[in-house]
């Protein structure tokens, strides 16, 4: 019984490889609001603990 690799031959996976640079912008508008965030929710929690 041998195994099958079937391409599904859609674009998606093309372009995925194709704009690395539109992968890396969606990672950066999400992410640097998300450390922001993180970053004042540790301040907050210093001043609520620490004084």
């Amino acid at each position: 019984m041998s195994e099958q690799v079937v391409s599904r031959g859609g674009q998606g996976d093309d372009q995925a490889v194709r704009r690395p640079w539109l992968m890396a912008l969606a990672w950066l508008w999400v992410g640097i609001p998300f450390a922001y965030g993180v970053y004042q929710l540790i301040l907050k929690v210093i001043q609520l603990f620490g004084g």
